[in-house]
């Protein structure tokens, strides 16, 4: 099996909502099986009646396949409502929901378990199945109004975003898994191999979405071809069919291009497995969605640069990856497209910025999270993040035309407004409030918080 196909299969498996009830199914016709064969042959029987217990069984079989086809059509319902308000990026993340999957997993085991049974009552009654299917009909009624409860909270903003948030983090550690020690470029050997020409060039077969590759498969292909391997996407680009996929150099005449392109998985749409980057552009989708004049709720968006604070420090505290991976004897053999430093950076400020450029309370909250960042990761992280503060400062200076909605915006705020400014400091002084409505000033042009005028 190669790993395109290993690949796929824990893709499916793991964001696809079908394969556990499916198993479920299986798993309760089996139980009934051995149950009964059990029973039969220890001539266990229930005191109740065939009649009674046919009757009781049906109602709880109908209740089951009620609850299973409820969820489903209330979570595509609301799956709806939520990419509608959100992003549609967010589907997947909500079919990968672990409790939604055991909820609906357990309504069509005990939904099957009920149908067996029933064929089994005849003239006498199981003794332990009835048990089985009742009592595992009151725990799905437990389960179903926890579900409701959970859905109902992870399909809130603040649900989403935490839950994009986590996954990101879990993914910046897996890609990035040493601390910042030195910063590191593109080698001056790589850089002379790409110049070259390519020996040999490998398009792609059909178009999609690079979700993840093989680098150690590419390295072995490369190390026996003795040659070295260029992927030319990077992960989560768009990819079209016969566009170059791999370029050679230094030989590689003889390298399969069905193998090399079995080294790398193509889809539909980006995942988070291999691409960092994705949480960010679905955090700030989800916030420049809620920037818009159409929605304008800047207070979703204050929520959204939680979370891209959070994964920015994660990302500026990790040793990036430069592309590059050698064999045991120091020879490059692969290189690929990675992001840096200043790509997560434009990524995750950019467009918050600019969407929110009107809006006190989002300037404030990108000024509390560069200077946070900035007072907080090593530094050489921080010059970029200086004049992404600089860039925000002329922008609140172009946006906002009287001198107290400059003042106020020339304030970090945690909360975006209302919070503590704590986050003002070293990096920017407060401007001086002007006299011409009342606000006072010190002698240093430095405005005194919660100072009012006399008289």
């Amino acid at each position: 099996m190669s790993w395109l196909q290993r690949y796929r299969i824990r893709y499916f498996i793991r964001n696809s909502i079908v394969v556990l009830p499916v198993l479920g199914m299986a798993a309760a016709v089996v139980t009934a099986w051995l149950f009964h064969r059990v029973e039969g042959t220890v001539a266990w029987e229930s005191p109740h009646s065939p009649e009674s217990m046919r009757t009781v069984i049906v109602t709880l079989a109908a209740a089951m396949l009620t609850f299973v086809v409820f969820l489903s059509s209330t979570l595509l319902v609301a799956l709806q409502l939520a990419s509608a308000q959100l992003t549609p990026r967010i589907i997947g993340f909500v079919f990968r929901d672990r409790v939604t999957k055991l909820c609906l997993t357990a309504f069509v085991y005990t939904f099957t378990l009920s149908v067996a049974l029933l064929i089994r009552i005849e003239s006498d009654v199981p003794l332990i199945l009835p048990e089985l299917a009742i009592w595992g009909s009151i725990a799905c009624l437990c389960a179903f109004f926890f579900l409701i409860d959970h859905v109902g909270k992870i399909l809130r903003p603040s649900g989403i975003l935490k839950e994009i948030g986590r996954v990101g983090r879990q993914v910046i550690e897996s890609v990035y898994p040493k601390p910042l020690m030195e910063s590191t470029g593109t080698p001056s050997d790589v850089e002379g191999i790409l110049r070259l020409e390519p020996t040999v060039t490998i398009n792609n077969p059909k178009d999609g979405v690079v979700l993840a590759f093989d680098p150690e498969g590419l390295v072995r292909l490369a190390r026996t071809a003795d040659c070295v391997i260029h992927l030319v996407p990077q992960v989560g680009d768009f990819v079209g069919a016969e566009a170059p996929l791999f370029e050679i150099y230094h030989g590689g005449q003889d390298l399969s291009a069905s193998a090399l392109c079995n080294s790398v998985a193509l889809g539909q749409e980006r995942t988070v497995e291999q691409d960092p980057t994705l949480a960010f552009r679905i955090v700030v989708d989800i916030a420049a969605r809620d920037l818009s004049p159409g929605i304008n709720d800047p207070t979703t968006a204050v929520l959204a640069i939680d979370q891209v604070h959070h994964l920015l420090r994660k990302v500026g505290g990790r040793q990036l990856d430069d592309g590059v991976i050698r064999d045991q004897q120091g020879r490059v053999r692969f290189i690929y497209r990675t992001p840096n430093w200043e790509d997560f950076v434009k990524l995750a400020v950019t467009e918050i910025r600019l969407y929110g450029a009107s809006s006190i309370q989002i300037a404030r909250r990108l000024r509390a999270m560069l200077e946070s960042l900035i007072e907080t990761l090593p530094y050489e992280r921080t010059k970029i993040l200086s004049g992404e503060l600089n860039l925000l400062k002329r922008t609140a200076e172009r946006a906002f035309l009287e001198p107290e909605d400059r003042a106020l915006a020339a304030v970090g705020d945690s909360q975006g407004m209302g919070g503590s400014a704590k986050w003002r400091g070293k990096h920017e002084p407060l401007r001086p409030v002007s006299t011409r409505t009342g606000g006072v000033s010190n002698p240093e042009n430095r405005s005194v918080p919660g100072q009012r005028r006399a008289g």
